[in-house]
């Protein structure tokens, strides 16, 4: 990495420290012609023992229209701006306790990936979800496509406070209040034109199994408990949006997958993505050969029916049999 750099007098510049002894360039000399190509090397004149010498800089970006952010962070605002801009959200109540500066989370949102990128912004410690709205609004401002998974215990809030009395009864919710109003206000405002709008988001709440618990082995079961074996469902957890979650967590299908609700012959359907069709499913009850046929036509990768959702045992044995003749790569599950 020693060679000589033409500097705008035609002379040649060695890499020559101060000291005087031979020192060696940050790079070799075809990536030194490449910068230059790229116009990325820069010649600025300094003054050296008293001498005007040429140096040789060479540029850095963050990406090709961002140019490299100073660390003197002399704009940024504090956390009293911060408490006035989530009160400004909720008709000027302070509804959270010192949450953080939106313009500071913006700018390191900013420094730290490109417009063009699809990140991912991981908060651990949501609060009032700062971090999930300085996503929204840096996307709105440069035309983005991040993304944020943001995580906050449903923590009660204290019965004196603000937001209680607005309402809220733990600080997630307030969390997702939050998140809301400023997706309506950012639609609002005016914004970069090749933002797609995507404001929306998704709220998954860990919790035990929607499936009932079988502990009885084969020999310890009673003529009376068979009964209770028809819904392998829990009272009360029959939900179909939750049991579509607990299938997609089960075979490991992406939780933020678009997923689109229709009613297909009376029937409630899922259809998780579209090309390719990751996954359909339905958990209502009374399916029929028809209706398998019809959703079999998607030929999606997986499909998923309830257990006892059949309108005969019949339909049931014969379901694997028509995705096998009309779409064989399908992946065929009950529950």
């Amino acid at each position: 990495m020693f060679y000589p750099v033409i500097s705008p007098d035609g002379d040649e510049v060695y890499p020559i420290a101060p000291e005087g002894y031979e020192s060696r360039w940050v790079c070799g000399k075809e990536t030194y012609g490449k910068l230059v190509e790229d116009g990325l090397i820069e010649w600025k004149k300094v003054k050296k023992n008293g001498e005007e010498k040429w140096q040789v800089y060479q540029k850095h970006y963050l990406t090709n229209a961002i140019k490299e952010s100073s660390d003197l962070w002399t704009s940024a605002e504090g956390n009293k701006k911060a408490t006035k801009e989530v009160a400004g959200l909720f008709d000027k109540v302070k509804i959270f306790d010192h949450p953080k500066p939106l313009d500071v989370m913006c700018r390191i949102i900013q420094m730290g990936m490109s417009t063009s990128s699809h990140d991912i912004v991981l908060d651990f410690f949501g609060g009032s979800c700062t971090t999930a709205a300085a996503v929204l609004k840096q996307n709105a401002l440069d035309g983005g496509n991040r993304r944020f998974i943001v995580v906050q215990l449903d923590e009660p809030a204290d019965k004196k406070s603000e937001a209680h009395k607005e309402g809220f009864s733990n600080i997630a919710d307030v969390a997702k209040e939050r998140i809301r109003r400023t997706g309506k206000r950012l639609l609002e405002e005016k914004h970069h034109k090749d933002w797609n709008k995507d404001v929306g988001f998704r709220v998954l709440k860990i919790d035990n199994s929607n499936m009932a618990d079988v502990y009885y082995a084969p020999a310890e079961v009673r003529q009376e408990d068979l009964l209770s074996a028809v819904d392998n469902i829990k009272p009360g957890r029959d939900n179909p949006e939750d049991l579509l979650f607990q299938v997609l967590v089960d075979w490991g299908v992406d939780l933020t997958l678009p997923i689109r609700k229709e009613t297909v012959q009376g029937k409630t359907i899922f259809f998780v993505n579209e090309e390719p069709q990751d996954l359909i499913a339905c958990f209502d009850t009374g399916i029929t050969e028809e209706l398998v046929k019809e959703l079999a036509k998607s030929e999606p990768l997986r499909v998923v029916f309830r257990d006892n959702g059949f309108v005969s045992d019949a339909v049931k044995i014969n379901v694997e049999q028509i995705f096998r003749q009309l779409s064989p790569a399908t992946d065929v599950k009950s529950i």
